[in-house]
């Protein structure tokens, strides 16, 4: 028996793309998928897709930012399923394309509020599902490659995502005692559309105002749509899983770059060990784990 048959995950931002890449994959291995998005047009179509492969499935609207909304999904997703094994936190914005100086506030928080406290607000509502039947779990967080090389001119995003594998990390070792398994997953280039995520802005966030706005956003358009197959993404995380990753990877190509500033760090460390001023300082030492 697959250890995810006849359970029930929770997928945000779950329309199409990687989370319903995710979900496909899940339903294929017996899963019941709660399917949640904020575009209701779109989530319709990824309904009937999941229908039509017999993958039992409750397609809700969500609004991630909003604590209340995945109160609701919570109430449905256990009156039609009854229990919560799997969240998966996929729903994420790229931002606009914008230095220090030219990136609006609005367009901050619409980062901060989708990226980082969507995920956080996922995770307060339905870790406390999966921990009340004993049966242990799953937690999977959508960060990305840039979690770990931030990008220029996209602070807003690569910020929230180093968020989002720094609060992985933590709640691996925080919920390992209630056997509920944490883990980051860190694509690079996929081909979705997360190159036109500002088709979803709230009311009240501001246009872009860098003056090569559109230029940068027609060149993530030409990469992310050369890159890899979505469908490799959903199988990718099955694999991760059934071996208990922490950090999933999907572009082994990045190892070089992530390496270099591993050692960059542990560089900096040696300088201040070697630091005079630093000899004789008393410090308690961090509960750091991998």
């Amino acid at each position: 028996m697959q250890p995810f048959e006849g359970k029930t995950v929770v997928v945000s931002g779950g329309a199409e793309g990687i989370g319903l890449s995710i979900a496909q994959a899940m339903g294929r291995r017996g899963m019941n998928v709660v399917l949640t998005d904020i575009d209701a047009g779109q989530l319709e179509v990824a309904r009937q897709a999941l229908e039509t492969e017999g993958v039992p499935v409750l397609a809700l609207p969500l609004d991630v930012a909003r604590l209340e909304q995945w109160q609701a999904v919570a109430e449905q997703a256990i009156a039609r399923f009854g229990k919560v094994h799997m969240l998966v936190n996929n729903a994420g914005v790229g931002g606009t394309a914008g230095g220090i100086d030219n990136t609006d506030e609005r367009e901050w928080r619409w980062v901060v509020d989708v990226n980082l406290m969507g995920v956080a607000f996922g995770a307060q509502v339905m870790v406390p599902l999966m921990k009340s039947h004993g049966e242990g779990g799953w937690l999977v967080n959508v960060a990305s490659m840039a979690g770990f090389g931030p990008l220029p001119n996209a602070a807003p995003y690569t910020g929230t995502k180093a968020a989002v594998v720094g609060m992985s990390e933590g709640w691996r070792m925080e919920l390992a005692p209630e056997n509920i398994k944490v883990s980051v997953l860190c694509p690079g280039f996929v081909n979705t559309r997360i190159y036109d995520s500002g088709r979803n802005k709230p009311d009240g966030v501001a246009p872009a105002t860098a003056d090569n706005a559109e230029d940068m956003k027609a060149f993530l358009e030409a990469v992310v749509t050369t890159g890899m197959d979505v469908a490799v993404v959903g199988e990718r995380v099955v694999e991760a899983l059934l071996a208990d990753e922490t950090y999933i990877f999907t572009h082994p190509n990045y190892r070089a770059s992530v390496k270099a500033r591993w050692q960059a760090v542990d560089a900096a460390f040696e300088r201040a060990a070697q630091s005079p001023l630093l000899t004789d300082a008393v410090v308690p030492d961090l509960p750091f784990a991998g």
